[in-house]
């Protein structure tokens, strides 16, 4: 089928400039990728991902300061303490479900 219909939308500029360094490393064109997403919206009848709200914020641990880092590692340390932890197998057995991997 012919690609002749456009699409015309607004999106932040970081986004489309990091997105788009992205996909050159893969060597796939925006609109390839634009081209893909909407193919696999019609097979899954919805978006291809989850839309939700993250149970849990990930900590950047290069922007804490030494005070904040000692902080999340109290915090480590603390529930490693009350047994609030799981073994590194079940952990990873938990992210390739979450991810389908």
């Amino acid at each position: 089928m012919a690609k002749s219909a456009n699409l015309y939308a607004r999106i932040e500029p970081e986004v489309k400039e990091e997105a788009e360094r992205i996909l050159a490393v893969l060597g796939i064109p925006a609109s390839n990728a634009i081209n893909m997403f909407y193919k696999q919206i019609i097979l899954q009848k919805g978006l291809p991902f989850e839309v939700k709200i993250p149970s849990a914020r990930s900590v950047d641990m290069s922007a804490l300061t030494e005070e904040q880092l000692n902080a999340e590692l109290e915090k480590g340390y603390s529930d490693k303490e009350a047994n609030r932890t799981k073994p590194a197998s079940k952990a990873f057995a938990d992210i390739r479900k979450d991810y389908n991997l």
